[in-house]
């Protein structure tokens, strides 16, 4: 497994969370990946999904707040 190089956006406290520790987050990892921290919403929106998309049984879909990607924007490669 890949190793957590940097976060993408601002710290959970810095977003407004009360204990800066459970909050949604977005990081950057070695190879390359991303890896996100959000709520767990497969049973709700699985059945949602547009017909050319799907997950596989390792998969979760994962919520995160508008605030928390709209902040990290200026840190996602274009590339």
């Amino acid at each position: 497994m890949s190793q957590i190089i940097r976060r993408l956006g601002v710290a959970p406290r810095l977003r407004g969370s009360a204990s800066g520790a459970t909050c949604p987050d977005i990081f950057e990892l070695a190879d390359g990946n991303f890896a996100v921290i959000g709520t767990d919403a497969t049973d709700s929106l699985e059945a949602q999904l547009p017909a050319d998309a799907a997950r596989a049984d390792y998969e979760r879909i994962v919520v995160i707040t508008r605030d928390t990607l709209v902040k990290a924007k200026a840190d996602i490669p274009d590339a």
